[in-house]
């Protein structure tokens, strides 16, 4: 059996880190994980290849090689799906598709055959039984949630680990809060399953022997959703470390309680986690409340934010505009309490509602669903009716995130962030380091606009904050990344 896997190509996004990618040499950001996992489900006597369209193209002659064709896709790859639908078409191949785009809307793909449908662990048995005898249903779904101590290590020679800037790796699944908007709770659950440590540093082993000794992500719904079994394996991932003298460092997804245990923010500095992404998503308590984001409520937003960074550990943000309950004065706020928490890395969208979500179907029954969701949370697109005024609140997103972005904004943040922050020891620079510090001085210090914001900004870092060098070189990198894609608004 010959089995092509296919992950879609990603849009130019804030998660894209495109114009970071070319300043460390790499491909794409990500390898397709869930593709690489399905790939350790299939029988070992298969013929299986994997083309990750973010790396390379796909051809007819990979397309033409397989018996069936496997595509995993989340709703912001959209495009890129129908296009691989298309020559799947043209050439005669079985597809058969899955992943979050498919969950939630395969009615909308009359033209693709077979579906598995949400979590692929518990139909895989089935699938593999029904392609080798060539009746293939229609749709695997099970109404089960997956034990995920059973998935195996995903099969990382599939893919070219030098293409990549990060490799992840999955810890648990689900998230015990309610968001009104998230889709995480639709598709994985409010009860987090998790992996056993054991079995997550196989996973961190098997990535070093094919050669990895960069940043993994563990992409988590929420990394701290199982406190103690986080803590279990923070431990375990503090004693791989010593034991073999690794340098992997790591980054998540959490709750922004997080800030509420010493214990575990200590056991993940000493983890290697130098980043987190958190949703913030506004300052505002009453757009908090409305979207049920109970655990933002009650607490002062930048003091538990700051409390991570000084640990060491950059908080990532995810903010959004455009709740019922926001005032025409919410662009103002956003921006105020951005540049005030020294949140760097500030990933801001229009609200967005994803099919399946509770807020989809409120807004359904209220009969203000205009369009689908692209997923996009960049783009300046509404797929419902909002209480502001439509083109006010759309202009007033480009505008917030055109300053969030310009230069001198962007440096004073980060200024903000150092002043907070406790960098990590002094190492030696690694080569695509230097190499990114070269790229960097060209770019943004001669060729792109800001340049003298750019020059003031470095220097003050090498006189007041010379440890933190290394860190201020990739923010101010990143940044240049967030305002090429901000300028595409």
């Amino acid at each position: 059996m010959k089995v092509l896997l296919v992950s879609p190509a990603t849009p130019d996004t804030f998660w894209s880190f495109k114009h970071v990618l070319r300043f460390i040499s790499r491909k794409a950001a990500f390898p397709p994980l869930g593709l690489v996992t399905i790939a350790a489900m299939l029988p070992r006597e298969w013929e299986i290849k994997l083309v990750d369209l973010n790396t390379r193209r796909l051809s007819d002659a990979d397309t033409a090689w397989a018996d069936y064709v496997m595509v995993s896709a989340m709703i912001v790859h959209e495009q890129s799906v129908r296009e691989i639908i298309a020559r799947c078409r043209r050439l005669d191949k079985t597809i058969i598709a899955g992943g979050p785009l498919f969950t939630t809307g395969h009615h909308r793909f009359g033209e693709v055959q077979h579906f598995v449908l949400g979590e692929a662990e518990p139909v895989m048995p089935a699938l593999v039984e029904d392609m080798t005898a060539g009746r293939v249903r229609p749709i695997y779904q099970s109404p089960q949630r997956p034990d995920i101590t059973k998935t195996p290590v995903p099969r990382w020679d599939l893919v070219r680990l030098r293409d990549y800037a990060v490799m992840p790796v999955q810890f648990s699944r689900g998230c015990p809060f309610d968001c009104e908007f998230c889709d995480i709770i639709v598709m994985n659950g409010r009860v987090p399953r998790v992996k056993e440590p054991e079995q997550v540093i196989r996973e961190l082993d098997s990535l070093a022997a094919a050669g990895w000794s960069g940043s993994v992500f563990i992409v988590d719904d929420n990394f701290i959703g199982n406190q103690n079994k986080a803590r279990g394996l923070l431990r375990a991932i503090i004693e791989w470390r010593r034991r073999t003298g690794v340098t992997t460092t790591f980054t998540t997804e959490a709750s922004l309680n997080l800030a509420d245990h010493d214990d575990l923010l200590q056991l993940m500095v000493e983890a290697g986690f130098r980043k987190v992404f958190i949703g913030i998503e506004t300052p505002v308590e009453d757009s908090l409340v409305e979207c049920r984001k109970m655990q933002n409520t009650r607490r002062d937003l930048i003091a538990s934010v700051r409390k991570i960074q000084n640990r060491g550990i950059e908080v990532m943000g995810g903010f959004i505009v455009g709740f019922d309950t926001d005032q025409s004065d919410i662009f103002e706020r956003q921006s105020e309490f951005i540049q005030q928490s020294g949140i760097a890395t500030a990933m801001i969208g229009l609200l967005t509602a994803l099919p399946g979500t509770r807020l989809f179907e409120r807004l359904k029954a209220e009969g203000r669903i205009v369009r689908e969701s692209t997923g996009n949370n960049l783009e300046a697109v509404l797929n419902f009716v909002p209480r502001l005024d439509r083109d006010s609140l759309i202009e007033g997103y480009r505008a917030l995130v055109h300053r969030l972005y310009q230069p001198k904004m962007y440096y004073r943040r980060v200024w903000n962030l150092l002043r907070e922050f406790r960098p990590r020891k002094s190492a030696h620079w690694s080569w695509y380091e230097l190499a990114a510090l070269a790229k960097s001085m060209v770019v943004m210090g001669l060729l792109a606009r800001g340049r003298r914001a750019y020059w003031t900004f470095m220097g003050r870092v090498v006189l007041f904050h010379p440890r933190a060098f290394v860190d201020a070189m990739t923010l101010a990198i990143v940044g240049h990344h967030f305002r090429r894609v901000a300028s595409a608004l």
